[in-house]
């Protein structure tokens, strides 16, 4: 027998069978063929069923002679994930409903109901979940035939009959325990309006809170108008009603810029200054000898 890469040890059986020359395939034949080797070389794609894989695109012209893929891993499309997005995409407030995500020590048995005999999906409890929703939409296609659209039409009008229902009884029960002097707590939304004024009631008292001198640091440079208003009549001295100090929004500037008054900043003169004296001027110089006034002696 001619050496043979083992990964195609099965293929040149298959071949030996087929022409004869093996009567019987050996015992892990089978097995083999169940789960296959990698094939040779690496860069060759794995051989995928259409379970997990999606449907191959009809190609036409020079796209139809495509090279080898390269090494990259092929996307994994199941049917379910499609049913499960269309789904939530229908139905986005499903997504808020609280679920378990705790893992038992062993996986969860499936529902005995399943294949051809679930055709309702109020055989799996009168609560259903969007996942079960899902699960039986693909029942419909895979196991009854219909079209992926008709299952999962049919399958959405069993879960929203089903939630329906289900609202409805919960509000009747809700108001028969009322009647009866039931209390009930707060509900979810509740919870999170309190929540939040717990919030709001702590910034505020952060606020309250803060240094005398930060805020006046935050003020200091507000306006603050000084002065009489317009209402005052006339000051003592018969001037204009407005107080110098007040605020006149430039409007003196102005007027006094367009009479062509330049302002001067110097600070104001409380005393006059008297002119200096030229060391000539006797007439001016302080008499310390007592002699200013006097004659001449006869």
């Amino acid at each position: 027998m001619v050496r043979r890469i083992a990964s195609q040890v099965h293929k040149q059986v298959s071949r030996l069978t087929r022409a004869g020359f093996l009567k019987n395939p050996p015992v892990w034949y089978q097995a083999v063929l169940e789960h296959p080797p990698l094939p040779l070389p690496a860069r060759e794609p794995p051989s995928r069923t259409s379970y997990d894989s999606t449907p191959p695109k009809q190609a036409f012209g020079a796209a139809a002679a495509k090279k080898t893929p390269g090494p990259h891993p092929l996307p994994v499309s199941y049917i379910e994930d499609d049913i499960r997005r269309q789904f939530f995409r229908d139905h986005p407030f499903e997504s808020f409903r609280p679920r378990n995500l705790t893992e038992a020590g062993t996986i969860e048995e499936e529902h005995p109901v399943r294949g051809v005999h679930w055709t309702c999906l109020r055989q799996r409890g009168r609560n259903p979940s969007p996942e079960d929703a899902v699960q039986f939409a693909l029942n419909l296609h895979q196991s009854h035939g219909l079209a992926l659209s008709d299952a999962y039409a049919t399958s959405v009008a069993q879960f929203r009959t089903l939630r329906a229902v289900q609202h409805v009884a919960t509000r009747f029960a809700a108001l028969e325990a009322a009647a009866h002097g039931a209390s009930f707590g707060p509900s979810a939304t509740a919870r999170g309006y309190e929540a939040e004024n717990r919030v709001l009631e702590a910034n505020e008292l952060r606020t309250e809170r803060l240094d005398d001198s930060a805020r006046l640091a935050r003020r200091r440079w507000r306006m603050v108008p000084l002065g009489g208003g317009a209402g005052d009549a006339t000051s003592a001295g018969g001037e204009d009603a407005h107080d110098r100090n007040a605020w006149s929004r430039g409007e003196e500037y102005v007027r006094l810029w367009k009479e062509g008054v330049r302002p001067d900043y110097s600070p104001a003169l409380t005393e006059p200054v008297s002119p200096m004296l030229s060391k000539f001027d006797t007439t001016a110089s302080a008499d310390y000898m007592g002699t200013r006034g006097r004659g001449p002696r006869p």
